[in-house]
């Protein structure tokens, strides 16, 4: 299950709220990029950024000079997928179909020669499953540059909207349209880089992806 803390427990709309650790781990997993918020020197900061999720930790990696992965103290970490626009007969009650997952906690840096390396590869395969075994794996320089942040799973919620709009009882006799705009992210046709030598195809890892 998951936490119930003052911080995770929904104030308003409860029935959005998920219960099931399993619909947290299916939201990260099926994500790309998340928002880290820290405060820096006082100051509220939001930083989007790519993860990767092993068991219950999140991980999160920059340049060692990042100030967002150098600031103490407890982080907020949010992942939001858009599913639809919601139009309703009123400007009131538009809304959108969504799937979020919100997490707190202090985060620990990784310094442990392993857990770096199985952490750098959970961001990759988050991005790109099967990148990871076939490209360069990074060098010990390259190792040194990047700081790597675990955060536990343990306090997060998860909020879900879906559905017709929900209009006042009066509304639903006006002539306005009302419904549901699906919104779908899809991958397009890959791209090479212009100076990749010839002769040189897409993987299937990569080619199985687009649309």
């Amino acid at each position: 299950m998951l936490s119930t803390t003052e911080r995770t427990r929904l104030g308003r709309a409860k029935h959005k709220a998920g219960t099931d650790r399993q619909e947290l781990y299916d939201l990260l997993d099926t994500g790309m990029v998340c928002h880290l918020g820290v405060v820096v020197r006082g100051a509220p900061m939001v930083v989007p950024t790519c993860y990767g999720r092993v068991g219950d930790t999140l991980y999160v990696h920059g340049s060692t000079g990042a100030r967002s992965l150098r600031a103490p103290g407890e982080v907020c970490v949010t992942v939001t997928h858009l599913d639809g626009i919601v139009l309703a007969r009123s400007v009131f009650h538009h809304s959108v179909n969504h799937r979020s997952a919100m997490i707190y906690g202090t985060p620990r840096e990784v310094t442990d020669e392993a857990e770096h390396l199985a952490a750098l590869r959970a961001v990759t395969e988050q991005l790109a499953p099967g990148q990871w075994g076939a490209v360069r794996p990074p060098t010990a320089k390259e190792l040194a540059a990047t700081r790597v942040l675990a955060l536990s799973l343990e306090e997060a919620s998860v909020k879900v909207r879906t559905g017709p709009p929900a209009d006042d009882e009066e509304d639903y006799a006006l002539p306005t349209w009302a419904g549901v705009l699906p919104v779908r992210q899809v991958f397009g046709a890959p791209e090479p880089d212009p100076v990749l030598a010839e002769g040189i195809g897409v993987p299937a890892h990569i080619a199985g992806r687009s649309s």
